[in-house]
Protein backbone atom coordinates (compact mmCIF):
# COMPACT_ATOMS: atom_id res chain seq x y z
CA UNK A 1 0.00 0.00 0.00
CA UNK A 2 1.67 3.19 -1.27
CA UNK A 3 1.42 5.14 2.46
CA UNK A 4 2.31 9.09 2.97
CA UNK A 5 2.94 9.97 6.43
CA UNK A 6 1.88 13.46 7.35
CA UNK A 7 4.44 15.38 9.82
CA UNK A 8 3.89 17.82 12.24
CA UNK A 9 4.26 21.03 10.88
CA UNK A 10 6.77 22.41 14.12
CA UNK A 11 10.57 21.24 14.33
CA UNK A 12 10.69 19.97 17.64
CA UNK A 13 7.00 17.83 17.45
CA UNK A 14 9.03 15.94 13.97
CA UNK A 15 11.82 14.87 16.35
CA UNK A 16 9.74 13.86 19.10
CA UNK A 17 7.53 11.92 16.66
CA UNK A 18 10.31 9.79 15.37
CA UNK A 19 9.92 7.03 17.33
CA UNK A 20 6.53 6.62 16.33
CA UNK A 21 7.28 7.32 12.44
CA UNK A 22 9.54 4.49 12.58
CA UNK A 23 6.90 2.02 14.25
CA UNK A 24 4.43 3.11 11.31
CA UNK A 25 7.31 2.13 8.67
CA UNK A 26 7.62 -0.90 10.29
CA UNK A 27 4.45 -1.58 10.13
CA UNK A 28 4.33 -0.66 6.78
CA UNK A 29 7.06 -3.01 5.97
CA UNK A 30 7.76 -3.99 1.88
CA UNK A 31 5.41 -0.90 1.29
CA UNK A 32 6.47 2.40 -0.17
CA UNK A 33 6.21 4.86 2.42
CA UNK A 34 6.54 8.68 2.15
CA UNK A 35 7.13 11.43 4.79
CA UNK A 36 5.21 14.78 4.05
CA UNK A 37 6.02 18.22 5.56
CA UNK A 38 6.64 21.76 4.86
CA UNK A 39 10.02 22.90 3.90
CA UNK A 40 10.68 24.25 7.31
CA UNK A 41 11.21 20.41 8.67
CA UNK A 42 11.43 18.06 6.25
CA UNK A 43 15.13 18.53 5.34
CA UNK A 44 15.89 16.97 8.62
CA UNK A 45 15.76 13.41 6.63
CA UNK A 46 18.75 14.22 4.79
CA UNK A 47 20.43 12.88 7.99
CA UNK A 48 20.00 9.57 9.59
CA UNK A 49 16.98 9.55 11.29
CA UNK A 50 15.95 5.90 11.06
CA UNK A 51 13.62 5.82 8.36
CA UNK A 52 15.77 4.21 6.07
CA UNK A 53 13.88 3.78 2.55
CA UNK A 54 11.22 6.59 2.75
CA UNK A 55 10.83 9.22 0.17
CA UNK A 56 10.35 12.70 1.49
CA UNK A 57 7.87 14.88 0.04
CA UNK A 58 7.83 18.73 0.61
CA UNK A 59 4.68 20.41 0.59
CA UNK A 60 4.03 23.98 -1.13
CA UNK A 61 1.87 26.51 0.82
CA UNK A 62 -1.84 26.34 0.39
CA UNK A 63 -4.60 23.42 1.20
CA UNK A 64 -5.22 23.26 -2.77
CA UNK A 65 -1.94 22.87 -3.56
CA UNK A 66 -1.28 20.67 -1.23
CA UNK A 67 -4.02 18.51 -1.93
CA UNK A 68 -2.68 18.62 -5.87
CA UNK A 69 1.01 17.33 -4.50
CA UNK A 70 -0.57 14.50 -2.86
CA UNK A 71 -2.99 13.74 -5.42
CA UNK A 72 0.35 13.04 -7.61
CA UNK A 73 1.42 10.96 -5.00
CA UNK A 74 -1.18 8.50 -5.63
CA UNK A 75 -1.49 7.56 -2.09
CA UNK A 76 -3.82 4.89 -0.70
CA UNK A 77 -3.27 5.27 3.21
CA UNK A 78 -2.41 8.96 4.69
CA UNK A 79 -1.29 8.27 8.61
CA UNK A 80 -1.56 12.24 10.22
CA UNK A 81 0.52 13.32 13.11
CA UNK A 82 -1.11 16.63 12.47
CA UNK A 83 -4.11 17.42 14.77
CA UNK A 84 -5.69 20.27 12.05
CA UNK A 85 -9.05 19.75 9.80
CA UNK A 86 -7.27 21.11 7.02
CA UNK A 87 -4.93 18.43 6.97
CA UNK A 88 -7.51 15.80 6.80
CA UNK A 89 -9.40 17.97 4.32
CA UNK A 90 -6.26 17.68 2.40
CA UNK A 91 -5.86 14.41 2.38
CA UNK A 92 -9.39 13.37 1.32
CA UNK A 93 -9.30 16.27 -1.47
CA UNK A 94 -6.33 14.44 -2.52
CA UNK A 95 -8.31 11.80 -2.88
CA UNK A 96 -6.57 9.12 -0.38
CA UNK A 97 -9.08 6.63 0.22
CA UNK A 98 -7.77 5.72 4.04
CA UNK A 99 -7.39 8.76 6.16
CA UNK A 100 -6.22 8.10 9.55
CA UNK A 101 -5.08 10.31 12.61
CA UNK A 102 -6.84 11.39 16.09
CA UNK A 103 -10.37 12.42 16.27
CA UNK A 104 -9.14 16.10 17.00
CA UNK A 105 -10.71 19.58 15.72
CA UNK A 106 -13.87 18.52 14.51
CA UNK A 107 -12.44 16.54 12.06
CA UNK A 108 -14.01 12.52 12.50
CA UNK A 109 -16.04 13.13 9.43
CA UNK A 110 -12.54 13.22 7.29
CA UNK A 111 -11.40 10.39 8.58
CA UNK A 112 -12.01 6.88 7.53
CA UNK A 113 -10.18 5.41 10.84
CA UNK A 114 -9.99 8.07 13.93
CA UNK A 115 -8.32 7.63 17.16
CA UNK A 116 -9.35 9.14 20.74
CA UNK A 117 -6.43 11.31 22.10
CA UNK A 118 -5.11 9.63 25.24
CA UNK A 119 -6.40 10.50 28.73
CA UNK A 120 -4.40 12.62 31.10
CA UNK A 121 -1.14 14.27 30.82
CA UNK A 122 1.19 12.19 28.18
CA UNK A 123 4.59 13.29 26.98
CA UNK A 124 4.47 14.65 23.45
CA UNK A 125 6.57 11.98 22.25
CA UNK A 126 4.01 9.16 23.87
CA UNK A 127 1.13 11.24 22.34
CA UNK A 128 2.06 9.98 18.83
CA UNK A 129 3.63 6.75 20.19
CA UNK A 130 -0.03 6.46 21.13
CA UNK A 131 -1.80 6.97 17.38
CA UNK A 132 0.72 4.46 15.93
CA UNK A 133 -0.31 1.78 18.47
CA UNK A 134 -3.44 2.29 17.89
CA UNK A 135 -3.48 2.20 14.45
CA UNK A 136 -1.85 -1.73 15.04
CA UNK A 137 1.71 -0.79 15.02
CA UNK A 138 4.02 -2.20 17.37
CA UNK A 139 5.31 0.74 20.00
CA UNK A 140 9.04 1.90 19.37
CA UNK A 141 10.33 2.38 22.60
CA UNK A 142 13.66 3.73 21.58
CA UNK A 143 14.32 7.90 21.90
CA UNK A 144 14.57 10.03 18.91
CA UNK A 145 18.33 9.86 17.30
CA UNK A 146 19.26 11.74 14.48
CA UNK A 147 22.91 10.83 12.77
CA UNK A 148 24.16 14.25 10.99
CA UNK A 149 26.17 13.55 8.23
CA UNK A 150 29.13 14.04 6.79
CA UNK A 151 28.42 16.96 4.16
CA UNK A 152 26.84 18.69 7.01
CA UNK A 153 29.20 18.79 9.69
CA UNK A 154 32.27 19.70 7.49
CA UNK A 155 29.81 22.65 6.14
CA UNK A 156 29.34 23.32 9.60
CA UNK A 157 32.42 23.19 10.93
CA UNK A 158 33.89 25.54 8.05
CA UNK A 159 31.09 28.05 9.22
CA UNK A 160 32.28 28.06 12.62
CA UNK A 161 36.33 28.04 11.97
CA UNK A 162 35.65 31.02 9.80
CA UNK A 163 33.79 32.39 12.24
CA UNK A 164 36.51 32.51 14.88
CA UNK A 165 36.10 29.11 16.50
CA UNK A 166 39.79 27.08 17.50
CA UNK A 167 38.38 23.64 17.62
CA UNK A 168 41.02 22.92 20.89
CA UNK A 169 38.01 24.74 22.72
CA UNK A 170 35.20 23.51 23.88
CA UNK A 171 32.10 24.66 22.12
CA UNK A 172 28.89 25.63 23.93
CA UNK A 173 25.44 25.99 22.36
CA UNK A 174 22.75 28.27 22.64
CA UNK A 175 19.27 28.45 21.25
CA UNK A 176 17.96 31.98 22.75
CA UNK A 177 14.81 32.24 20.91
CA UNK A 178 11.84 30.15 20.80
CA UNK A 179 8.88 30.50 18.00
CA UNK A 180 5.76 30.08 20.85
CA UNK A 181 6.54 33.61 21.89
CA UNK A 182 8.56 35.73 24.49
CA UNK A 183 7.12 33.78 27.38
CA UNK A 184 9.38 30.81 26.66
CA UNK A 185 12.72 33.00 26.76
CA UNK A 186 15.01 32.95 29.37
CA UNK A 187 15.98 36.53 29.67
CA UNK A 188 18.98 37.67 27.21
CA UNK A 189 21.08 39.22 29.73
CA UNK A 190 21.07 35.87 31.84
CA UNK A 191 22.69 34.29 28.83
CA UNK A 192 25.68 37.07 28.47
CA UNK A 193 26.14 35.78 31.89
CA UNK A 194 26.38 32.28 31.28
CA UNK A 195 28.51 32.82 27.70
CA UNK A 196 30.82 35.39 29.92
CA UNK A 197 31.58 32.59 32.51
CA UNK A 198 32.31 29.89 30.28
CA UNK A 199 34.80 31.66 28.22
CA UNK A 200 36.46 33.04 31.50
CA UNK A 201 36.49 29.93 33.66
CA UNK A 202 36.65 27.35 31.57
CA UNK A 203 37.77 28.42 27.84
CA UNK A 204 35.18 27.16 26.33
CA UNK A 205 33.61 29.28 22.79
CA UNK A 206 29.56 30.05 22.63
CA UNK A 207 28.02 29.83 19.84
CA UNK A 208 24.22 30.74 19.14
CA UNK A 209 21.65 29.18 16.60
CA UNK A 210 18.23 29.66 15.37
CA UNK A 211 15.59 30.84 12.92
CA UNK A 212 15.66 34.51 11.34
CA UNK A 213 12.77 34.94 14.41
CA UNK A 214 15.16 34.57 16.87
CA UNK A 215 17.38 37.71 15.86
CA UNK A 216 15.79 40.13 18.68
CA UNK A 217 17.24 37.65 21.38
CA UNK A 218 20.20 37.40 19.70
CA UNK A 219 21.02 40.83 19.08
CA UNK A 220 19.77 41.26 22.96
CA UNK A 221 22.70 38.80 23.88
CA UNK A 222 25.26 40.28 21.85
CA UNK A 223 24.42 44.01 23.14
CA UNK A 224 25.96 43.07 26.13
CA UNK A 225 29.90 42.94 26.23
CA UNK A 226 29.74 40.13 28.47
CA UNK A 227 29.15 37.88 25.50
CA UNK A 228 31.66 39.33 23.34
CA UNK A 229 33.51 37.15 21.05
CA UNK A 230 30.35 34.65 20.73
CA UNK A 231 29.87 33.50 17.48
CA UNK A 232 26.32 34.42 16.02
CA UNK A 233 24.92 32.65 13.44
CA UNK A 234 21.12 33.28 14.29
CA UNK A 235 19.21 33.27 11.19
CA UNK A 236 22.03 32.86 8.94
CA UNK A 237 22.36 29.01 8.41
CA UNK A 238 20.13 26.72 6.78
CA UNK A 239 18.85 23.71 8.80
CA UNK A 240 20.80 21.08 8.22
CA UNK A 241 24.12 23.21 8.42
CA UNK A 242 22.58 24.58 11.68
CA UNK A 243 22.38 20.55 12.98
CA UNK A 244 25.95 20.07 11.93
CA UNK A 245 26.39 23.24 14.06
CA UNK A 246 24.98 21.26 17.32
CA UNK A 247 26.86 18.32 16.79
CA UNK A 248 29.63 19.83 17.01
CA UNK A 249 28.85 21.31 20.71
CA UNK A 250 30.08 19.86 23.89
CA UNK A 251 26.89 21.24 25.82
CA UNK A 252 23.65 23.17 25.05
CA UNK A 253 21.64 25.80 26.39
CA UNK A 254 18.22 25.90 25.15
CA UNK A 255 14.32 27.14 25.81
CA UNK A 256 11.44 24.77 24.92
CA UNK A 257 12.49 24.99 21.07
CA UNK A 258 12.63 22.98 18.51
CA UNK A 259 16.67 23.38 18.62
CA UNK A 260 16.32 22.01 22.27
CA UNK A 261 14.71 18.76 20.93
CA UNK A 262 17.48 18.28 18.03
CA UNK A 263 20.27 18.90 19.90
CA UNK A 264 18.82 15.80 22.45
CA UNK A 265 17.87 13.37 19.48
CA UNK A 266 21.90 13.76 18.23
CA UNK A 267 22.80 13.22 21.46
CA UNK A 268 24.25 16.70 22.56
CA UNK A 269 23.75 17.38 26.45
CA UNK A 270 21.14 19.65 26.85
CA UNK A 271 19.95 22.16 29.83
CA UNK A 272 16.86 22.99 28.84
CA UNK A 273 15.08 26.42 30.58
CA UNK A 274 11.07 26.33 30.84
CA UNK A 275 9.00 28.95 31.79
CA UNK A 276 5.17 29.16 30.30
CA UNK A 277 5.51 25.54 28.80
CA UNK A 278 4.96 22.18 30.31
CA UNK A 279 8.24 19.94 30.76
CA UNK A 280 6.20 17.09 31.75
CA UNK A 281 4.68 17.33 27.63
CA UNK A 282 7.51 18.69 25.72
CA UNK A 283 10.67 18.39 27.73
CA UNK A 284 13.84 17.14 25.73
CA UNK A 285 13.71 13.06 25.55
CA UNK A 286 16.71 11.42 27.57
CA UNK A 287 19.50 12.29 30.65
CA UNK A 288 19.37 15.86 30.14
CA UNK A 289 18.75 18.93 32.82
CA UNK A 290 15.58 20.35 32.34
CA UNK A 291 15.33 23.68 34.95
CA UNK A 292 11.97 25.27 36.38
CA UNK A 293 11.14 28.10 38.83
CA UNK A 294 8.26 26.99 41.80
CA UNK A 295 6.22 29.75 40.94
CA UNK A 296 1.92 29.32 41.38
CA UNK A 297 1.45 30.42 37.93
CA UNK A 298 3.11 27.79 36.04
CA UNK A 299 2.95 26.38 33.22
CA UNK A 300 0.50 29.10 31.73
CA UNK A 301 0.99 28.41 27.98
CA UNK A 302 0.70 31.77 27.38
CA UNK A 303 2.67 33.32 24.73
CA UNK A 304 3.49 36.37 26.32
CA UNK A 305 3.83 37.02 30.34
CA UNK A 306 1.13 39.47 31.54
CA UNK A 307 2.25 39.43 34.71
CA UNK A 308 6.54 39.51 35.96
CA UNK A 309 7.87 36.34 33.79
CA UNK A 310 9.01 35.29 37.53
CA UNK A 311 8.86 31.71 36.02
CA UNK A 312 12.00 32.88 33.77
CA UNK A 313 13.45 35.51 35.75
CA UNK A 314 13.65 33.46 38.81
CA UNK A 315 16.23 30.62 37.11
CA UNK A 316 19.67 32.19 37.73
CA UNK A 317 22.85 32.59 35.76
CA UNK A 318 24.18 30.30 38.46
CA UNK A 319 21.61 27.52 37.94
CA UNK A 320 22.55 27.41 33.82
CA UNK A 321 26.27 27.77 34.37
CA UNK A 322 26.24 24.93 36.99
CA UNK A 323 24.34 22.40 34.54
CA UNK A 324 26.67 22.75 31.66
CA UNK A 325 29.80 22.51 34.15
CA UNK A 326 28.05 19.16 35.12
CA UNK A 327 27.46 18.10 31.32
CA UNK A 328 30.82 19.52 29.71
CA UNK A 329 32.53 17.53 32.84
CA UNK A 330 30.89 13.79 32.48
CA UNK A 331 30.39 14.46 28.94
CA UNK A 332 33.60 12.65 26.46
CA UNK A 333 34.85 14.58 23.91
CA UNK A 334 32.87 13.90 20.97
CA UNK A 335 34.52 12.27 17.89
CA UNK A 336 32.94 13.73 15.01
Amino acid sequence: MNTVLRLPNWLGDVVMALPAARAIVRHFEGARVTVAGPASVTPIFAERTGLDGVDVLTLPGGRKAQAAVLRAGGFGVAVLFTNSFGSAWVARAAGIAERWGYRTDWRRVLLTRSVPTPRGRVHQADYYRALALALGAARDEGPPAIAVGEASLARARARLVAAGWDPARPLVGFAPGAAYGHAKRWPPARVAEVIARLARERGAAAVLVGAPGDRDAARAIESSRAAAGAIDLVGQTDLREAMGVVAHCRAFVTNDSGAMHLAAAMGVPVTAVFGSTDERVTAPVGAHDVLTAPVFCRPCMLRECPIDHRCMKRISSDMVYDAVIRQLDRAPERSL
